[in-house]
């Protein structure tokens, strides 16, 4: 659904985008992080026909961005991070005129208009002037907006900035909902819990280039080594450590817990329970240490250039070290 090949954009000397590939099916969520001036904003303004490309190419809905253009703008649903709302007009006004934009018949932009001010919680205010309306308000208006004509295709800028928890929960699911519709959506946010929860891919942009992309899962077994297990028990260890099965070794420990690295989970760690309940310790659970997608974004982001980021599997993997010991070796 969307489509780049070594894109390229420069203004002048500046090179802000470099050479960014993307494949990004129908029914998939890419979150596109990256610091200010990554090169985010960008690359959505090339795939929405705003910017032409200084080199390579980009198709969404199959429509190429530099020759059809107008087709490209009729099929994305934009949420930018200036909203552009019109002040001085009622939200229901304001989006029967989007939809005249989008030659939406006017029985269809009263019905679709109805049910994203419903949706969005703001049926009850479609009556007053936009520029009453609060921060969080004046954010679901305009995310409402992106949504009016029914794209296939959403390009969605901090989607929940400003928003009370409440409302940023309501937004956060109707993203989900919108994913099971088999649309396409790239969200570019600093929110990195948001971005791991709703997106299938992950990618992060540093100077105009894509560094690493992948699923949550594999960027953090890439980057930060793997998956470590803690072990809770109902009561005080003994004076002296339990042993593990024979691969296995104690990384951490404290009054009731332990922690270790299976080689392979799947094995190990129902190996590793056998083992203790066999020693007749009260095991009360077994669970992977919680690791966030931000340590996978710091890791990247401070990454020295020229550096393969993923070659961070191999160090990861070798049995000798753990992700601290992985950490130094890399930065080494």
């Amino acid at each position: 659904m969307i489509e780049t090949h070594e894109l390229v954009k420069k203004f002048e000397d500046f090179l802000a985008v470099d050479r960014v590939s993307l494949n990004i099916p129908a029914g998939e969520v890419l979150a596109l992080l990256g610091p200010n001036g990554a090169g985010k904003t960008t690359t959505v303004r090339m795939l929405t026909s705003v910017l032409r490309p200084t080199a390579g190419w980009a198709r969404v809905a199959g429509y190429d961005v530099v020759t059809q253009a107008e087709q490209v703008r009729a099929s994305v649903g934009v949420l930018t991070e200036q909203h552009g709302l019109y002040g001085r007009m009622p939200a229901d006004d304001y989006l029967d005129f989007f939809g005249q934009i989008y030659r939406m018949p006017a029985a269809l932009r009263r019905k679709r208009g109805g049910e994203l001010l419903e949706q969005f919680g703001l049926a009850g205010d479609r009556k007053r002037r936009i520029g009453q309306y609060s921060k969080g308000m004046r954010q679901k208006l305009a995310l409402a907006r992106s949504l009016l004509h029914d794209p296939p295709v959403l390009l969605l800028d901090e989607p929940t900035s400003a928003m009370d928890p409440e409302s940023a929960r309501l937004v956060r699911d109707a993203i989900h909902g919108l994913r099971s519709a088999k649309r396409t959506i790239i969200i570019c946010t600093h929110n990195l819990p948001e971005a791991e929860e709703l997106a299938d891919q992950i990618a992060i942009i540093r100077r105009g280039r894509i560094i690493v992309r992948g699923t949550s899962t594999m960027l953090k077994e890439s980057l930060l080594g793997p998956a470590e297990y803690q072990v809770q028990f109902a009561a005080h260890l003994p004076n002296s450590l339990p042993e593990l099965p024979a691969n296995l070794k104690i990384h951490k420990h404290g009054p009731d817990w332990l922690r270790f690295y299976p080689l392979d989970p799947l094995q190990d760690n129902p190996a590793v329970i056998r083992h203790l309940v066999g020693q007749g310790l009260p095991v009360l659970g077994l669970t992977e240490v919680p690791r966030s997608l931000e340590h996978v974004y710091l890791q990247a982001i401070n990454a020295p250039d020229g550096v393969d980021i993923l070659n961070m599997r191999n160090l990861a993997n070798n049995a000798a070290l753990t992700p601290q010991a992985s950490e130094a070796a890399y930065a080494g």
